[in-house]
């Protein structure tokens, strides 16, 4: 009964207690009844009169009701006993999983509970544990969080530090004191936009402006205001369209989240790269692929390259905040599409494949 149910074990225990009285009751009947019988026989002689009759069923009576007394005394003890014993083992574990649950609520989110024999208390084991573990993971997001957020709040601060310090040593003129400072307060409330937008994502307080709208020339507007980039840092931009790609979607949005692939792209894309864009139309859904010829993404990466700050190449700062893609994402997922990943491996470039209902 090591691995059996509650169930199965509150069963077998009434079958024990059943068991064990008929058994006693049997053992009475058989071994007691004729020993106190005979007993009372014997002290009230052996005659066939009408007197020794009556004293025949007396002596019976009184053997039987001996009898069964012994045995209810001896059912009720062992009764207890199995009770007690089964109560025990069946509370050990649930004290087990109350002392784990208490870890957890104290903070300990690497307490791990031992499956109990019983099924349902093993499955309620392990979906504790699951909870744990889904528990530390989120806590350790939460700490990289913080220590993101500070490192990426760090570099512009420093900056302004530094260009006042060089100001007051007569290193930098006002002009430029000015133009630094506005640039880095500027990425600081880009931080602060962006960290908002996706808190507000993911709580599904996002404010969408929803309309039908043509996705398609949503891309052209941005594939045009960004070529003179992409032409300056020598990486051709390409855009196959297939014509009108309508879905209901939050127009300002959507620009943002095609202007996030394709800064993406040109960031992670060397000089003499190339960025295609392409757009097409199902019945069900619209698409656009961004696909360029950069560094790509290995496996393990092509779903964490969507949380908040995880940069592939640690030495690679294109100048934003480090979350376009998670905001992207959560923006896609706000109008009830999706936005995924795919790579050949390390330099065989990277396909980002935006998906809405039609």
């Amino acid at each position: 009964m090591k691995h059996a149910s509650i169930h199965t074990r509150l069963l077998v225990s009434f079958a024990l207690v059943v068991a064990t009285g008929a058994a006693t009751f049997y053992v009475a009947a058989r071994f007691l009844v004729p020993r106190f019988f005979d007993e009372r026989m014997g002290s009230g002689g052996m005659g066939m009169g009408n007197g020794n009759l009556s004293n025949q069923h007396d002596a019976l009576v009184s053997a039987v009701n001996t009898s069964m007394l012994i045995a209810l005394a001896a059912t009720l003890v062992s009764s207890t006993l199995i009770a007690v014993v089964m109560s025990r083992r069946t509370l050990r574990s649930v004290g087990e999983l109350r002392a784990g649950t208490g870890r957890l609520a104290a903070g300990h989110y690497d307490t791990r509970i031992d499956r109990p024999g019983e099924a349902e208390l093993a499955e309620l084991a392990d979906d504790i544990n699951h909870l744990a573990a889904t528990l530390s993971e989120t806590e350790q997001r939460r700490a990289a969080l913080i220590g993101d957020v500070a490192h990426e709040m760090r570099t512009p601060l420093t900056t302004i530090s530094g260009t006042l310090e060089g100001y007051d040593d007569g290193l930098f003129t006002a002009t430029e004191l000015s133009s630094t400072v506005h640039v880095e307060v500027d990425r600081l409330h880009r931080l602060a936009s962006d960290l908002a937008s996706v808190s507000r994502a993911e709580e599904g307080r996002l404010d969408l402006d929803r309309h039908v709208s043509d996705l398609d020339e949503v891309v052209t507007t941005v594939v045009d205001r960004l070529r003179p980039r992409f032409v300056a840092a020598d990486v051709t931009l390409t855009h196959q369209a297939t014509g009108p790609l309508p879905a209901r979607f939050d127009r300002e949005r959507m620009v943002q989240v095609v202007s996030n692939l394709l800064t993406n792209a040109l960031a992670y894309t060397p000089a003499g790269g190339s960025v295609e864009v392409r757009t097409s139309t199902t019945e069900a859904a619209v698409h656009v692929s961004v696909t360029d010829t950069g560094r790509g993404l290995e496996r393990p990466d092509l779903e964490r390259v969507f949380e908040r700050f995880y940069r592939v190449h640690r030495d690679d700062h294109s100048g934003g905040t480090g979350i376009g893609l998670t905001i992207s994402r959560a923006i896609v997922h706000a109008h009830g599409g999706e936005l995924t990943a795919t790579s050949a491996g390390h330099d065989r470039g990277t396909t980002f494949a935006l998906t809405l209902p039609a």
